[in-house]
């Protein structure tokens, strides 16, 4: 019974689009996931503010990540999809959680001082409560797992520190829950910097990455810059990072193992062999361009579907919200 399946949340921000190392690595495991839980995926707009945003790209890029969560292959009747800002919940239940949250837990998050580090003419306190706000994000659904990789770990602590102080208070009313480690995918390094993971932070070299909605034209420009390595062998080896990332994609676009990526190019050169792997990436997310492009072109079946999971997240973070309330001495309406 779909009552009796667990629930899984999950949240992205929408400052910028997912790339090919986010679908490879871990996005292409989400949609395996629907049939087995019930799936919350949020598009997390709110935590985006803690760095300037530009209003019109914001809500142009949130529209576009939703699209591709469908285009990918997750099924909005299935899953939840929904906008954090549409749920007034989040914020309600965060302002709530920040009383049952002390000053010295925020303090001692990483993530805020290095984010600190990087914006520090704009240290503002959302930057400093955000972890509450992720723990809003949990806590409001219910989740009994949260899909996480090792910079969240902590913020993951700290959901689980608030929910027990809170329970042990006023009882059971948070489920704790428990980060997920789903199955890792290829990891897939920068093109331009094949000794770091591809990043969408590393915006700034923007052929080190190949976004899941760029054009053929710019991913098999951005494949013939690649970096390689010294000689000519197309070789899976340690001291060919190079390379090796470029069979690592080849491999999971074109569907072969790396034994048969290095036999496709026994003795070709690394001209050849970079624009195959650009060809094989092209050929691999077409469908997602596909989808992506009919959903930008029915807006009106988008909105539908907007306002359909809104409605569905608001009655399910709704439920969670007033029973907090309640426990707190809010007055009954």
């Amino acid at each position: 019974m779909e009552s009796e399946k667990k629930i899984i949340f999950s949240g992205m921000q929408p400052t910028g689009m997912p790339h090919l190392g986010n679908y490879l690595g871990a996005l292409k495991n989400w949609v395996a996931l629907q049939d087995d839980y019930r799936c919350v995926y949020c598009i997390v707009d709110m935590h985006s503010l803690t760095v300037r945003q530009d209003p019109l790209v914001l809500r142009k890029r949130s529209r576009e990540l939703l699209q591709l969560y469908i285009a990918m292959g997750l099924d909005p009747e299935k899953v939840i999809i929904y906008f954090q800002s549409h749920v007034s919940g989040h914020a309600e239940l965060a302002w709530i959680l920040n009383c049952f949250t002390y000053m010295g837990e925020l303090g001692r998050m990483t993530q805020f001082k290095e984010k600190s580090q990087k914006n520090a003419d704009n240290i503002n306190a959302g930057l400093f409560t955000y972890p509450v706000l992720m723990a809003a994000d949990i806590l409001l659904y219910n989740a009994d797992l949260v899909p996480i990789g090792e910079d969240q770990r902590q913020h993951m602590e700290l959901c689980r520190d608030i929910a027990i102080r809170f329970n042990n208070i006023y009882g059971d009313v948070f489920t704790i829950p428990e980060p997920y480690f789903p199955k890792i995918g290829a990891r897939i390094m920068g093109l331009a910097e094949p000794e770091k993971k591809m990043s969408k932070s590393d915006g700034a070299n923007e052929n080190n990455i190949v976004y899941l909605l760029d054009r053929p034209e710019s991913i098999i420009k951005k494949f013939k810059s690649a970096v390689t390595d010294s000689g000519h062998e197309v070789k899976y080896s340690p001291d060919k990072p190079g390379v090796s990332n470029l069979l690592t994609i080849y491999s999971a676009a074109a569907g072969v193992d790396i034994k048969q990526a290095e036999s496709a190019f026994e003795g070709k050169g690394y001209g050849v062999f970079k624009q195959a792997v650009g060809e094989a990436v092209i050929e691999f997310i077409k469908p997602i361009q596909s989808r992506f492009d009919d959903l930008n072109r029915d807006k009106a079946y988008v909105d539908a579907i907007i306002r359909a999971n809104d409605e569905r997240a608001n009655a399910m973070a709704g439920r969670m919200l007033r029973r907090v309330q309640k426990k707190v001495g809010y007055p009954a309406v």
